[in-house]
């Protein structure tokens, strides 16, 4: 087991060595230097957290696969947010809710979004249609296409997933 200095010194080493090519690697797509520039940052502070860190023998191989589950976690709560505000776009004016309800929805979604975030998808989607849409499990299961058993095991694997999850 390497001691946290020892630990600090691999993740500077990599910094310093990777960033810049991490950076650009991100930003071909995402074509954002913003957005490049974050996901760098939150690769490296994953990384940090890495059980794998001393042993890694492939470091551009190790920052892509971290990065590209990052870029998984921002495309999916980008296109819940856009498909918050396409619903919000549907409501009549007199039903719009104020700006600070948005603002408290989106955090909501964020945060359920990292709390499920690790689930295989269709564990997430079951847990989803359960918990926020209301769905009984027989109608999950005709939704997804999958055996009344599936969906069982789907979501109590997705509500032992949270309860494993630290709180912040």
């Amino acid at each position: 087991m390497t001691s946290t200095v020892d630990s600090k010194a691999l993740v500077a080493d990599l910094y310093s060595d990777h960033h810049r090519w991490l950076r650009a690697w991100l930003y071909r797509r995402l074509n954002c230097p913003h957005d490049a520039a974050d996901l760098a940052q939150d690769t490296f502070v994953r990384a940090m957290g890495s059980s794998a860190l001393p042993v890694i023998e492939e470091p551009r191989a190790f920052l892509a696969t971290v990065a590209r589950r990052l870029l998984s976690n921002l495309f999916r709560r980008r296109a819940l947010e856009q498909a918050y505000l396409e619903e919000l776009g549907r409501l009549p004016e007199h039903c719009m809710p104020s700006a600070e309800d948005v603002l408290l929805v989106r955090e909501a979604l964020a945060q359920i979004d990292r709390l499920l975030d690790g689930l295989p998808a269709r564990a997430r989607h079951a847990f989803i249609l359960h918990r926020l849409e209301g769905l009984t499990q027989p109608a999950i299961a005709e939704r997804l296409g999958v055996s009344l058993a599936s969906v069982e095991r789907d979501l109590r694997r997705a509500f032992l997933h949270c309860l494993s999850e630290p709180s912040e």
